[in-house]
């Protein structure tokens, strides 16, 4: 008869290793799923609320949109007039019995046979008995994105009756604005910076690390001490209110930031390649454009997205720089305004706010499959 041995210690150490492995992939992916819902559902409540009638909005939440039970009133029960609202109400025996308080029936009181009884009129005593049916409120209209993008004019019904016209806001210009802005204002600073990380990471010259010491530096330099300083030598210079003025105070606020990510990079990339680019006689501008750029394109696409972002949903330096004249307001800007001006429309707030979401978004799913590329990728291509 086969003895039977005992598992080894090594055996039972994997098992626990294993065990403790599967247990830990759980945790971070159901914290990474609760942050993915948390960051999800406000915004898919601004979408359809951005798709949803103005008087839709005032009376409902976005989630209705999803199947629901809605109670509507089919009948009306009056109550003893004599009744004392400041005791409990005991209700007849047609509506089932029970003794409720006045904000029980206020929220709706369940009835045996499966209506709610709420107020119709507490001070006369009068109860309205709802049946509850299940239903969606798909009452969708895309004239929020007209009204935002086109400006043109509304009309809005008040609560006693009367229609006033509105005149929407023109968010056209402001998008194109924010387009001139942010494009140059991301372009320039990977541009420079990219020539700056590879002459710091394979270019020897006096002086290297004490620059780039200063470059670090410079990360630590809080955006709004810079603010007036810049301001005043713009306006001796005459540039305020330009776009070269906000386009060259992104590009420096920028470049600390974008020299010391694409050094750490590219000082990284194999030596090997750029020494059989040397013994072949190139120079380093070929190898900056032939190897440099394309081995680099996953860390050049993840600046371009930060850069992009915090241009695009600036607000202050854009406020400092270009002002608050129509004509040049980003979207940030108006979208404030508009916040000032019309905070109780918010099938209007939510379109516009939908829109300076929408080309961030398009920019980000464009370029987030480079950050999975390997890092001979872009040589191979090349």
């Amino acid at each position: 008869m086969a003895a039977i041995t005992a598992p080894s210690k090594s055996t039972t150490s994997r098992a626990s290793a294993k065990r403790q492995q599967l247990i830990g992939k759980i945790i971070v992916n159901t914290v990474l799923a609760i942050i993915c819902i948390a960051w999800t559902i406000p915004t898919l409540g601004l979408l359809v609320s951005s798709f949803r009638l103005r008087d839709d909005i005032a009376t409902s939440g976005w989630w209705t949109v999803l199947p629901h039970q809605e109670y509507k009133t089919v009948d009306s029960f009056q109550l003893d007039k004599t009744i004392d609202l400041r005791q409990p109400i005991v209700f007849p025996a047609e509506l089932g019995g029970g003794s409720y308080s006045v904000d029980d029936i206020a929220l709706g009181v369940k009835l045996p046979d499966g209506r709610k009884a709420t107020w119709e009129n507490r001070r006369g005593r009068l109860l309205a008995l709802q049946t509850g049916s299940w239903t969606v409120n798909t009452n969708f209209t895309t004239e929020n994105y007209a009204n935002v993008l086109s400006g043109k004019q509304y009309v809005v019904r008040n609560a006693d009756g009367s229609e006033r016209t509105i005149q929407g806001d023109d968010l056209s210009g402001a998008l194109i604005n924010s387009l001139t802005v942010a494009i140059p204002a991301t372009v320039i600073p990977i541009l420079i910076a990219a020539f700056a990380a590879y002459g710091f990471a394979w270019m020897r010259f006096p002086g290297r690390f004490l620059m780039f010491s200063l470059v670090v530096a410079l990360l630590v330099v809080p955006l709004q001490v810079a603010l007036i300083p810049i301001l005043r030598d713009y306006v001796s210079l005459d540039l305020n209110g330009t776009y070269l003025a906000v386009w060259l105070a992104h590009t420096g606020f920028g470049l600390p930031l974008a020299i010391y990510l694409l050094y750490n990079y590219v000082s990284q990339l194999p030596r090997d390649i750029l020494e059989s680019a040397f013994i072949d006689g190139a120079s380093h501008f070929t190898i900056f454009t032939q190897l440099i750029l394309p081995l680099s394109m996953p860390a050049l696409a993840s600046f371009a997205i930060f850069q992009f972002l915090w241009v695009w949903n600036d607000y202050l330096v854009a406020l400092v720089f270009i002002g608050t004249q129509p004509n040049v307001q980003v979207l940030t800007m108006r979208l404030a305004d508009m916040v000032g001006s019309r905070g109780q429309d918010w099938h209007i707030l939510t379109a516009g706010a939908f829109i300076t979401m929408l080309v961030p978004l398009i920019v980000f799913f464009s370029l987030q499959r480079y950050f999975v590329r390997g890092l001979l990728a872009g040589s191979v291509k090349g």
